[in-house]
């Protein structure tokens, strides 16, 4: 295999890799404060919409992360940016919240029910039947259907809660249409983060939990993957994708050294 150069930038997901069921990881503040002082370019992801970047900031600075609300890269600001360069100015019906509704206006975008250039639904805590409806008769009426992630649930202190996949996966069925998925595993995403930083994919690494979104992505990326055990996908089970990441290590604490 052709060896790969050196890493000069960093992706890395969140939740998994450096947070797991509301704590860090052991050792994950320590490798972002050397993320941080090396100079390197580095932005931390997630697929979650809800949240703005200042939002995740607090919670990360809770837990012991000092980083700025600029490093901080999710599905949202992935999804108002893809709109922007597709369709300057446009107008949208929004499901979701103010991790997504303040990307899109930020993005140059009108929130209307009025004959939407698209119909953009992200993740939320309260899943409305009459804004699913209303989703539902636009897309059927003609709106673009854009979702800002695939995942089919998500996380929570009292277990599984249903996430933005599931409810497009109604509103699609509902419909015939399928959304255009923006977030992880779609490279879209890591291409908008690298483009965020200004870094090459040639000397980017992608850290993430996850075989079939983090690494998925950021292999179709053509970034350097690193899985961590800290999350959701095991050594055994990452054996038994058709890809594999570059390597597997235990935590990103035992990537502090190399940065």
């Amino acid at each position: 295999m052709k060896e790969r150069k050196a890493i000069e930038s960093w992706l890395t997901d969140m939740d998994g890799v450096l947070v797991h069921e509301g704590e860090p990881v052991p050792g994950a503040p320590e490798f972002v404060n050397r993320m941080k002082e090396s100079g390197k370019p580095f932005l931390i992801l997630t697929n979650n919409s809800i949240y703005t970047p200042r939002d995740l900031q607090a919670r990360l600075y809770r837990m012991g992360f000092d980083v700025d609300e600029t490093s901080i890269w999710t599905a949202a600001l992935a999804t108002a940016q893809f709109l922007a360069d597709q369709r300057p100015g446009g107008t949208a019906y929004v499901i979701g919240e103010a991790g997504l509704t303040t990307a899109m206006h930020a993005a140059g975008y009108v929130l209307t029910e009025f004959e939407p250039d698209y119909v953009v639904l992200g993740e939320t805590r309260t899943y409305s039947f009459e804004a699913i409806t209303k989703a539902i008769r636009l897309i059927s009426a003609g709106s673009r259907f854009i979702c800002t992630n695939p995942d089919a649930t998500g996380p929570s202190n009292e277990g599984l809660l249903p996430a933005a996949g599931s409810v497009a996966a109604m509103i699609s069925k509902a419909t015939g249409v399928k959304p255009y998925f923006v977030g992880k595993p779609n490279p879209m995403m890591m291409r908008s983060a690298l483009n965020a930083i200004g870094a090459h994919s040639e000397t980017t690494a992608m850290i993430g939990d996850r075989m079939d979104t983090d690494v998925l992505c950021g292999l179709e990326a053509g970034l350097e993957t690193i899985l961590v055990l800290t999350g959701i996908s095991s050594r055994m089970e990452s054996e038994t994708y058709p890809y594999r990441p570059s390597r597997i290590i235990n935590s990103v604490a035992d990537l502090i050294d190399e940065i």
